[in-house]
């Protein structure tokens, strides 16, 4: 099966209508404050409107409060919410809505036993760890740690650029790939080539 790709940190309409013009399978919208890449809630409808309906739309949030999950699923409408903090199981569980665990690849983590708290996940995201950013970093970490034998859908992220991509999915196989600083001129901003050359190498392997 052919790996997806995630372009995130999708800021304005028309690079959402540029990824999915160049073969993007999913988009993210950060509505994380403390995210360079941040968007309000208004602007991601407004995105929300040109995503076609065969693109996965991702919200990326980060230690919400659930008034705050609730609104965005309502308004929004996205296909999944990516919980990318320090969300326990439950709290990612009451909403009953399909969503992604994004797990901060520390030293000390044991990734079966993650797996099995978020066992409802329908995708785990793996990034790098950082201890002052929940994610955007563009770093990479030793994807040697990840398993090769799995059960659950991959996505791998963190770093990522149209350089090494095809190395990363060598090595680790993902159902996914998520790239958002390695596509960019700079933060927030997507260069159209960058992102068309990072789609072509990934769908060529």
């Amino acid at each position: 099966m052919a790996v997806k790709v995630k372009i995130c940190g999708i800021t304005n309409s028309q690079q959402a209508l540029m990824a999915q013009d160049a073969g993007a399978d999913a988009l993210g919208l950060v509505l994380y404050e403390g995210s360079s890449r941040f968007v309000n809630l208004e602007r991601a409808i407004n995105i929300r409107e040109v995503i076609r309906p065969d693109v996965l739309c991702v919200v990326l949030l980060v230690n919400a409060v659930a008034e705050f999950v609730n609104l965005v699923i309502e308004s929004i409408k996205p296909d999944l919410i990516q919980f990318h903090g320090d969300e326990t199981p439950e709290f990612c569980q009451q909403f009953d809505f399909p969503y992604i665990r994004a797990t901060r690849m520390r030293d000390d983590l044991d990734i079966s036993s993650e797996v099995l708290r978020y066992s409802d996940s329908k995708w785990f995201l793996f990034d790098a760890f950082h201890a002052g950013a929940y994610g955007g970093t563009g770093e990479k970490f030793d994807w040697n740690r990840l398993p090769s034998l799995r059960d659950y859908a991959l996505i791998l992220a963190g770093g990522l650029t149209p350089e090494n991509v095809v190395t990363a999915i060598e090595t680790v196989s993902p159902d996914m790939v998520d790239v958002s600083g390695g596509v960019e001129t700079e933060p927030g901003v997507k260069d159209e080539l960058k992102v068309r050359l990072f789609i072509e190498r990934v769908k060529s392997c």
